[in-house]
Protein backbone atom coordinates (compact mmCIF):
# COMPACT_ATOMS: atom_id res chain seq x y z
CA UNK A 1 0.00 0.00 0.00
CA UNK A 2 1.47 3.35 -1.05
CA UNK A 3 1.94 5.93 1.69
CA UNK A 4 1.06 3.31 4.30
CA UNK A 5 2.42 2.41 7.69
CA UNK A 6 3.31 -1.26 8.14
CA UNK A 7 2.94 -2.86 11.56
CA UNK A 8 5.33 -5.80 12.06
CA UNK A 9 5.13 -8.36 14.87
CA UNK A 10 8.61 -8.35 16.50
CA UNK A 11 8.22 -11.95 17.68
CA UNK A 12 7.41 -13.43 14.28
CA UNK A 13 8.39 -10.69 11.78
CA UNK A 14 4.96 -11.13 10.21
CA UNK A 15 2.97 -8.21 8.85
CA UNK A 16 0.17 -7.41 11.30
CA UNK A 17 -1.54 -4.56 9.48
CA UNK A 18 -1.08 -1.66 7.11
CA UNK A 19 -2.85 1.66 7.42
CA UNK A 20 -2.70 4.99 5.61
CA UNK A 21 -0.45 7.80 6.80
CA UNK A 22 -1.76 11.29 7.51
CA UNK A 23 -0.08 13.77 5.19
CA UNK A 24 0.35 17.47 5.98
CA UNK A 25 -3.08 18.35 4.58
CA UNK A 26 -4.77 15.71 6.75
CA UNK A 27 -2.88 16.93 9.81
CA UNK A 28 -3.94 20.52 9.15
CA UNK A 29 -7.56 19.43 8.79
CA UNK A 30 -7.45 17.52 12.07
CA UNK A 31 -5.95 20.55 13.80
CA UNK A 32 -8.76 22.76 12.47
CA UNK A 33 -11.36 20.30 13.79
CA UNK A 34 -9.78 20.31 17.23
CA UNK A 35 -9.49 24.10 17.34
CA UNK A 36 -13.17 24.56 16.53
CA UNK A 37 -14.30 21.98 19.09
CA UNK A 38 -12.08 22.88 22.06
CA UNK A 39 -14.00 25.88 23.50
CA UNK A 40 -17.20 23.84 23.88
CA UNK A 41 -15.30 21.01 25.57
CA UNK A 42 -13.67 23.43 28.03
CA UNK A 43 -17.08 24.99 28.76
CA UNK A 44 -18.56 21.66 29.84
CA UNK A 45 -18.89 21.14 33.60
CA UNK A 46 -15.88 19.30 34.99
CA UNK A 47 -18.24 16.56 36.20
CA UNK A 48 -19.12 15.75 32.58
CA UNK A 49 -15.48 15.46 31.56
CA UNK A 50 -14.78 13.28 34.59
CA UNK A 51 -17.69 11.00 33.71
CA UNK A 52 -16.18 10.31 30.28
CA UNK A 53 -12.73 9.59 31.71
CA UNK A 54 -14.20 7.21 34.29
CA UNK A 55 -16.06 5.37 31.54
CA UNK A 56 -12.73 5.04 29.72
CA UNK A 57 -11.28 3.64 32.94
CA UNK A 58 -14.00 0.98 33.07
CA UNK A 59 -13.50 -0.02 29.44
CA UNK A 60 -9.76 -0.52 29.97
CA UNK A 61 -10.51 -3.05 32.69
CA UNK A 62 -13.35 -4.74 30.82
CA UNK A 63 -11.31 -5.21 27.62
CA UNK A 64 -7.85 -5.70 29.04
CA UNK A 65 -7.33 -9.11 27.40
CA UNK A 66 -7.95 -7.90 23.85
CA UNK A 67 -6.04 -4.66 24.41
CA UNK A 68 -3.06 -6.51 25.88
CA UNK A 69 -2.99 -8.99 22.98
CA UNK A 70 -2.94 -6.10 20.51
CA UNK A 71 -0.11 -4.37 22.37
CA UNK A 72 1.92 -7.57 22.51
CA UNK A 73 1.45 -8.15 18.77
CA UNK A 74 2.91 -4.72 18.01
CA UNK A 75 5.75 -4.52 20.55
CA UNK A 76 6.63 -8.09 21.52
CA UNK A 77 6.04 -7.13 25.15
CA UNK A 78 5.24 -10.25 27.19
CA UNK A 79 1.47 -10.55 27.58
CA UNK A 80 1.64 -10.48 31.38
CA UNK A 81 3.52 -7.17 31.24
CA UNK A 82 1.07 -5.77 28.67
CA UNK A 83 -1.81 -6.59 31.01
CA UNK A 84 0.02 -5.07 33.96
CA UNK A 85 0.60 -1.83 32.08
CA UNK A 86 -3.07 -1.46 31.15
CA UNK A 87 -4.35 -2.42 34.60
CA UNK A 88 -2.10 0.14 36.29
CA UNK A 89 -3.66 3.03 34.35
CA UNK A 90 -6.87 3.13 36.45
CA UNK A 91 -4.81 4.08 39.50
CA UNK A 92 -3.41 7.07 37.65
CA UNK A 93 -6.86 8.02 36.40
CA UNK A 94 -8.16 7.91 39.97
CA UNK A 95 -5.46 10.34 41.10
CA UNK A 96 -6.18 12.81 38.30
CA UNK A 97 -9.93 12.63 38.81
CA UNK A 98 -9.66 13.08 42.58
CA UNK A 99 -7.53 16.20 42.19
CA UNK A 100 -8.97 17.85 39.08
CA UNK A 101 -11.47 20.07 40.89
CA UNK A 102 -8.86 21.25 43.40
CA UNK A 103 -6.47 22.27 40.64
CA UNK A 104 -9.14 24.04 38.58
CA UNK A 105 -10.67 25.91 41.54
CA UNK A 106 -10.00 29.67 41.62
CA UNK A 107 -7.49 30.54 44.33
CA UNK A 108 -8.29 33.67 46.38
CA UNK A 109 -4.86 34.91 47.41
CA UNK A 110 -5.74 38.38 48.72
CA UNK A 111 -8.85 40.13 50.03
CA UNK A 112 -9.17 43.79 50.91
CA UNK A 113 -12.42 44.87 52.62
CA UNK A 114 -14.38 47.93 51.52
CA UNK A 115 -13.27 51.28 52.91
CA UNK A 116 -16.12 53.70 53.67
CA UNK A 117 -13.72 56.62 54.12
CA UNK A 118 -12.25 56.34 50.65
CA UNK A 119 -15.37 54.96 49.02
CA UNK A 120 -13.41 52.02 47.65
CA UNK A 121 -15.19 48.67 47.40
CA UNK A 122 -13.75 45.29 48.20
CA UNK A 123 -10.74 44.08 46.27
CA UNK A 124 -10.08 40.42 45.52
CA UNK A 125 -6.98 38.98 43.88
CA UNK A 126 -7.72 35.58 42.42
CA UNK A 127 -5.61 33.12 40.44
CA UNK A 128 -7.67 31.36 37.80
CA UNK A 129 -6.64 28.58 35.44
CA UNK A 130 -7.50 28.18 31.76
CA UNK A 131 -6.74 25.21 29.51
CA UNK A 132 -3.86 25.61 27.10
CA UNK A 133 -6.18 24.95 24.16
CA UNK A 134 -5.09 22.47 21.49
CA UNK A 135 -2.07 20.35 22.37
CA UNK A 136 -0.06 17.80 20.44
CA UNK A 137 0.93 14.56 22.17
CA UNK A 138 3.66 12.64 20.34
CA UNK A 139 3.78 9.48 22.40
CA UNK A 140 6.10 6.50 22.82
CA UNK A 141 5.91 2.83 21.89
CA UNK A 142 7.43 1.24 24.99
CA UNK A 143 4.56 2.14 27.35
CA UNK A 144 1.77 3.64 25.24
CA UNK A 145 -0.84 3.44 28.00
CA UNK A 146 1.45 4.78 30.72
CA UNK A 147 3.28 7.44 28.73
CA UNK A 148 0.31 8.54 26.67
CA UNK A 149 -2.11 8.42 29.60
CA UNK A 150 0.14 10.68 31.66
CA UNK A 151 -0.54 13.35 29.03
CA UNK A 152 -3.92 12.92 27.38
CA UNK A 153 -5.91 12.04 30.52
CA UNK A 154 -5.03 15.19 32.52
CA UNK A 155 -5.08 17.27 29.33
CA UNK A 156 -8.66 16.24 28.61
CA UNK A 157 -9.76 16.71 32.21
CA UNK A 158 -8.36 20.24 32.20
CA UNK A 159 -10.38 21.12 29.09
CA UNK A 160 -7.88 20.76 26.26
CA UNK A 161 -8.26 19.17 22.85
CA UNK A 162 -5.59 16.58 22.02
CA UNK A 163 -3.96 15.74 18.69
CA UNK A 164 -2.50 12.37 19.59
CA UNK A 165 0.23 10.84 17.46
CA UNK A 166 1.01 7.38 18.78
CA UNK A 167 4.37 5.93 17.88
CA UNK A 168 4.43 4.32 14.46
CA UNK A 169 5.37 1.12 16.31
CA UNK A 170 2.16 1.10 18.39
CA UNK A 171 -0.24 2.77 16.01
CA UNK A 172 -2.90 0.06 16.40
CA UNK A 173 -2.84 0.47 20.17
CA UNK A 174 -3.12 4.23 19.60
CA UNK A 175 -6.19 3.65 17.48
CA UNK A 176 -7.69 1.41 20.16
CA UNK A 177 -7.13 4.12 22.77
CA UNK A 178 -8.87 6.68 20.55
CA UNK A 179 -11.82 4.36 19.96
CA UNK A 180 -12.24 3.70 23.68
CA UNK A 181 -12.13 7.42 24.49
CA UNK A 182 -14.75 8.19 21.84
CA UNK A 183 -16.95 5.36 23.08
CA UNK A 184 -16.57 6.81 26.57
CA UNK A 185 -18.01 10.16 25.53
CA UNK A 186 -14.94 12.16 24.50
CA UNK A 187 -15.96 13.93 21.26
CA UNK A 188 -14.16 12.75 18.15
CA UNK A 189 -12.95 16.30 17.44
CA UNK A 190 -11.49 16.61 20.96
CA UNK A 191 -9.25 13.55 20.87
CA UNK A 192 -7.94 12.96 17.36
CA UNK A 193 -5.43 10.28 16.43
CA UNK A 194 -2.77 11.30 13.91
CA UNK A 195 -1.07 8.43 12.06
CA UNK A 196 2.48 8.47 10.78
CA UNK A 197 6.17 8.64 11.60
CA UNK A 198 8.65 11.53 11.61
CA UNK A 199 7.20 13.51 8.72
CA UNK A 200 3.74 13.38 10.26
CA UNK A 201 5.14 14.56 13.57
CA UNK A 202 6.86 17.45 11.80
CA UNK A 203 3.58 18.40 10.11
CA UNK A 204 1.90 18.38 13.52
CA UNK A 205 4.50 20.84 14.83
CA UNK A 206 3.75 23.18 11.93
CA UNK A 207 0.22 23.73 13.21
CA UNK A 208 -0.52 26.69 15.55
CA UNK A 209 -0.84 24.40 18.57
CA UNK A 210 -0.69 25.61 22.17
CA UNK A 211 1.60 22.94 23.57
CA UNK A 212 3.76 20.01 22.53
CA UNK A 213 4.17 16.95 24.75
CA UNK A 214 6.76 14.49 23.45
CA UNK A 215 8.27 11.24 24.70
CA UNK A 216 11.26 9.80 22.90
CA UNK A 217 14.95 10.27 22.27
CA UNK A 218 17.14 13.21 23.25
CA UNK A 219 18.04 13.86 19.60
CA UNK A 220 14.41 14.15 18.51
CA UNK A 221 13.54 16.10 21.65
CA UNK A 222 16.16 18.70 20.73
CA UNK A 223 14.60 19.17 17.30
CA UNK A 224 11.13 19.54 18.81
CA UNK A 225 12.40 22.10 21.32
CA UNK A 226 13.90 24.18 18.51
CA UNK A 227 10.67 24.05 16.50
CA UNK A 228 8.57 24.92 19.55
CA UNK A 229 10.80 27.84 20.55
CA UNK A 230 9.64 29.87 17.58
CA UNK A 231 6.02 29.42 18.69
CA UNK A 232 6.67 30.23 22.39
CA UNK A 233 4.36 27.39 23.44
CA UNK A 234 4.34 24.98 26.38
CA UNK A 235 6.92 22.22 25.89
CA UNK A 236 7.12 18.92 27.75
CA UNK A 237 9.95 16.58 26.76
CA UNK A 238 10.23 13.17 28.40
CA UNK A 239 13.51 11.86 27.03
CA UNK A 240 15.97 9.10 27.75
CA UNK A 241 18.12 8.07 30.66
CA UNK A 242 21.28 6.24 31.61
CA UNK A 243 19.94 5.41 35.03
CA UNK A 244 22.52 4.23 37.59
CA UNK A 245 22.18 2.14 40.72
CA UNK A 246 24.66 1.60 43.55
CA UNK A 247 24.82 -1.33 45.95
CA UNK A 248 26.40 -0.20 49.22
CA UNK A 249 28.63 -2.33 51.41
CA UNK A 250 25.77 -2.80 53.90
CA UNK A 251 23.06 -3.64 51.37
CA UNK A 252 20.72 -6.62 51.67
CA UNK A 253 22.42 -8.29 48.74
CA UNK A 254 19.82 -10.87 47.72
CA UNK A 255 17.02 -8.30 47.66
CA UNK A 256 19.20 -5.77 45.82
CA UNK A 257 20.19 -8.32 43.18
CA UNK A 258 16.60 -9.42 42.56
CA UNK A 259 15.31 -5.85 42.40
CA UNK A 260 18.05 -4.60 40.11
CA UNK A 261 17.81 -7.57 37.76
CA UNK A 262 14.12 -6.80 37.31
CA UNK A 263 14.87 -3.10 37.00
CA UNK A 264 17.38 -3.77 34.25
CA UNK A 265 15.50 -6.41 32.25
CA UNK A 266 11.78 -5.71 32.72
CA UNK A 267 10.22 -4.97 29.31
CA UNK A 268 13.57 -6.04 27.89
CA UNK A 269 15.20 -2.97 29.36
CA UNK A 270 13.11 -0.80 27.04
CA UNK A 271 12.19 1.79 29.65
CA UNK A 272 13.51 5.30 30.04
CA UNK A 273 13.88 4.59 33.76
CA UNK A 274 15.31 1.08 33.39
CA UNK A 275 18.51 0.46 35.35
CA UNK A 276 21.26 0.85 32.74
CA UNK A 277 24.44 0.64 34.83
CA UNK A 278 25.17 -0.87 38.22
CA UNK A 279 27.98 -0.06 40.66
CA UNK A 280 28.68 -2.47 43.50
CA UNK A 281 30.90 -1.94 46.53
CA UNK A 282 33.81 -4.32 46.45
CA UNK A 283 32.88 -5.80 49.86
CA UNK A 284 29.68 -7.32 48.44
CA UNK A 285 30.60 -7.51 44.77
CA UNK A 286 31.08 -11.27 44.44
CA UNK A 287 27.99 -12.09 46.49
CA UNK A 288 25.91 -9.63 44.48
CA UNK A 289 27.14 -10.94 41.14
CA UNK A 290 26.26 -14.53 42.05
CA UNK A 291 22.74 -13.56 43.15
CA UNK A 292 22.23 -11.27 40.16
CA UNK A 293 23.24 -13.94 37.66
CA UNK A 294 21.01 -16.51 39.31
CA UNK A 295 18.05 -14.18 38.89
CA UNK A 296 18.82 -13.31 35.27
CA UNK A 297 19.34 -16.92 34.29
CA UNK A 298 15.92 -17.70 35.74
CA UNK A 299 14.14 -15.29 33.39
CA UNK A 300 12.15 -17.19 30.76
CA UNK A 301 12.75 -15.93 27.22
CA UNK A 302 10.35 -16.89 24.46
CA UNK A 303 6.93 -16.41 22.92
CA UNK A 304 5.50 -13.14 24.33
CA UNK A 305 1.97 -14.54 24.19
CA UNK A 306 2.94 -17.18 26.78
CA UNK A 307 1.96 -15.90 30.27
CA UNK A 308 5.17 -17.39 31.72
CA UNK A 309 7.47 -15.45 29.37
CA UNK A 310 9.49 -12.69 31.02
CA UNK A 311 11.68 -11.67 28.04
CA UNK A 312 10.30 -11.32 24.53
CA UNK A 313 11.91 -9.76 21.47
CA UNK A 314 13.08 -6.17 21.34
CA UNK A 315 10.42 -3.98 19.76
CA UNK A 316 12.52 -2.28 17.07
CA UNK A 317 14.78 -4.21 14.71
CA UNK A 318 17.45 -1.45 14.39
CA UNK A 319 18.05 -1.69 18.13
CA UNK A 320 19.61 -5.11 17.64
CA UNK A 321 22.59 -3.41 16.00
CA UNK A 322 22.88 -0.85 18.80
CA UNK A 323 23.01 -3.63 21.38
CA UNK A 324 25.53 -5.69 19.41
CA UNK A 325 27.75 -2.65 18.91
CA UNK A 326 27.74 -1.81 22.62
CA UNK A 327 28.68 -5.37 23.54
CA UNK A 328 31.44 -5.49 20.93
CA UNK A 329 32.84 -2.16 22.10
CA UNK A 330 32.89 -3.32 25.72
CA UNK A 331 34.60 -6.61 24.93
CA UNK A 332 37.20 -4.89 22.76
CA UNK A 333 38.06 -2.64 25.71
CA UNK A 334 38.44 -5.43 28.24
CA UNK A 335 34.97 -6.24 29.57
CA UNK A 336 34.00 -9.78 30.58
CA UNK A 337 30.85 -11.34 29.14
CA UNK A 338 28.98 -13.42 31.74
CA UNK A 339 26.00 -14.29 29.54
CA UNK A 340 24.28 -13.38 26.28
CA UNK A 341 25.92 -10.87 23.99
CA UNK A 342 24.23 -11.64 20.70
CA UNK A 343 21.03 -11.87 18.69
CA UNK A 344 19.37 -15.26 18.95
CA UNK A 345 19.17 -17.52 15.90
CA UNK A 346 15.40 -17.77 15.71
CA UNK A 347 12.54 -15.89 14.06
CA UNK A 348 11.88 -12.50 15.62
CA UNK A 349 14.09 -9.74 17.02
CA UNK A 350 15.43 -11.56 20.06
CA UNK A 351 18.62 -10.50 21.84
CA UNK A 352 19.93 -12.70 24.63
CA UNK A 353 19.93 -11.13 28.13
CA UNK A 354 23.47 -9.84 28.53
CA UNK A 355 25.58 -9.15 31.61
CA UNK A 356 28.99 -7.50 31.33
CA UNK A 357 31.55 -7.07 34.11
CA UNK A 358 34.99 -5.45 34.28
CA UNK A 359 33.39 -2.46 32.57
CA UNK A 360 34.44 1.19 32.82
CA UNK A 361 33.39 4.58 31.48
CA UNK A 362 35.46 4.35 28.31
CA UNK A 363 32.80 1.90 27.08
CA UNK A 364 29.61 3.02 25.36
CA UNK A 365 27.57 0.54 27.41
CA UNK A 366 28.29 2.70 30.47
CA UNK A 367 27.83 6.04 28.72
CA UNK A 368 25.17 5.87 26.00
CA UNK A 369 21.57 4.81 26.38
CA UNK A 370 21.20 1.05 25.80
CA UNK A 371 17.42 0.56 25.81
CA UNK A 372 17.66 -3.19 25.66
CA UNK A 373 18.53 -6.33 27.67
CA UNK A 374 22.19 -5.44 28.28
CA UNK A 375 23.68 -4.33 31.61
CA UNK A 376 27.16 -3.42 32.77
CA UNK A 377 28.23 -4.01 36.39
CA UNK A 378 31.25 -2.15 37.77
CA UNK A 379 33.11 -2.75 41.04
CA UNK A 380 33.82 0.34 43.18
CA UNK A 381 35.89 0.85 46.31
CA UNK A 382 33.85 3.54 48.08
CA UNK A 383 30.65 5.55 48.18
CA UNK A 384 32.57 8.54 46.84
CA UNK A 385 33.73 6.61 43.79
CA UNK A 386 30.18 5.38 43.17
CA UNK A 387 28.72 8.89 43.34
CA UNK A 388 31.37 10.24 40.95
CA UNK A 389 30.62 7.51 38.41
CA UNK A 390 26.84 7.83 38.78
CA UNK A 391 27.19 11.58 38.19
CA UNK A 392 29.23 11.01 35.01
CA UNK A 393 26.38 11.36 32.50
CA UNK A 394 24.48 14.12 30.67
CA UNK A 395 21.22 12.36 31.58
CA UNK A 396 19.31 12.94 34.79
CA UNK A 397 16.18 10.82 35.07
CA UNK A 398 16.56 8.43 38.02
CA UNK A 399 19.19 7.01 40.35
CA UNK A 400 19.00 4.31 43.02
CA UNK A 401 21.00 3.41 46.11
CA UNK A 402 20.64 0.10 47.94
CA UNK A 403 21.74 -0.04 51.57
CA UNK A 404 20.42 -0.23 55.11
CA UNK A 405 21.25 3.37 56.13
CA UNK A 406 18.58 5.82 54.94
CA UNK A 407 20.57 9.02 55.59
CA UNK A 408 23.67 7.60 53.90
CA UNK A 409 21.63 6.82 50.79
CA UNK A 410 19.87 10.19 50.78
CA UNK A 411 23.18 12.03 51.16
CA UNK A 412 24.51 10.28 48.05
CA UNK A 413 21.34 10.76 46.02
CA UNK A 414 21.23 14.50 46.83
CA UNK A 415 24.51 14.91 44.98
CA UNK A 416 23.02 13.59 41.74
CA UNK A 417 21.01 15.70 39.31
CA UNK A 418 18.01 13.45 38.75
CA UNK A 419 14.26 13.92 38.71
CA UNK A 420 13.63 10.78 40.80
CA UNK A 421 15.68 9.22 43.60
CA UNK A 422 15.21 5.67 44.89
CA UNK A 423 16.32 4.03 48.13
CA UNK A 424 16.12 0.23 48.04
CA UNK A 425 13.91 0.27 44.95
CA UNK A 426 14.16 1.27 41.29
CA UNK A 427 12.20 1.62 38.05
CA UNK A 428 9.16 2.83 39.98
CA UNK A 429 6.62 5.54 39.06
CA UNK A 430 3.80 6.91 41.22
CA UNK A 431 0.91 9.17 40.14
CA UNK A 432 1.36 11.09 43.40
CA UNK A 433 4.96 12.09 42.63
CA UNK A 434 6.25 14.31 39.81
CA UNK A 435 7.87 12.56 36.85
CA UNK A 436 10.57 14.78 35.40
CA UNK A 437 14.06 14.69 33.98
CA UNK A 438 17.09 16.91 34.18
CA UNK A 439 19.77 17.53 31.60
CA UNK A 440 19.36 15.34 28.52
CA UNK A 441 16.44 13.53 30.19
CA UNK A 442 14.02 16.31 29.36
CA UNK A 443 11.93 19.30 30.36
CA UNK A 444 8.71 19.70 32.29
CA UNK A 445 6.67 17.43 34.51
CA UNK A 446 3.93 14.84 34.28
CA UNK A 447 2.08 13.11 37.13
CA UNK A 448 1.45 14.61 40.61
CA UNK A 449 -0.47 17.87 40.95
CA UNK A 450 2.20 19.48 38.76
CA UNK A 451 1.16 17.09 36.00
CA UNK A 452 -2.33 18.64 36.08
CA UNK A 453 -1.15 22.25 36.26
CA UNK A 454 1.09 21.69 33.22
CA UNK A 455 -2.03 21.60 31.02
CA UNK A 456 -3.28 24.92 32.34
CA UNK A 457 -2.19 28.54 32.07
CA UNK A 458 -2.77 30.95 34.97
CA UNK A 459 -4.88 34.08 34.72
CA UNK A 460 -4.59 36.90 37.27
CA UNK A 461 -7.96 38.34 38.30
CA UNK A 462 -8.12 41.79 39.92
CA UNK A 463 -11.72 42.18 41.11
CA UNK A 464 -12.76 45.55 42.56
CA UNK A 465 -16.32 46.05 43.74
CA UNK A 466 -17.88 49.52 43.27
Amino acid sequence: MADALSVINPATEALVHELPIDDSAAVAQKYAQARRAQPDWAALPLADRIQSILRFRSLLVERVDALAALLTSETGKPITQSRSEILAVPGRIDFFVENAAKVLAPDLVYYEPANALTGMGTLEEVIGHDPLGVIANISAWNYPYFVGGNVFIPALLMGNAVLYKPSEFTVLTGGAIASLLHESGIPQDIFISVVGAGLTGAALLEQPIDGIFFTGSYATGQKIAVAAAAKLIRVQLELGGKDPAYVCSDAKVAAAAAGLADGAFYNNGQSCCAVERIYVHTDVYDEFLEAFMATVQGFKLGDPTDPDTYLGPVSRKPQLHVLADQVADALAKGATLLCGGEQLDRPGWYFAPTVLTEVDHTMTVMQEETFGPVIGIQRVASDEEAVALMHDTPYGLTAAVYGTERERAIAMLRQLKTGSAYWNCCDRVSPRLPWSGRGHSGLGTTLSLAGLYTFLQPRAWHLRAV
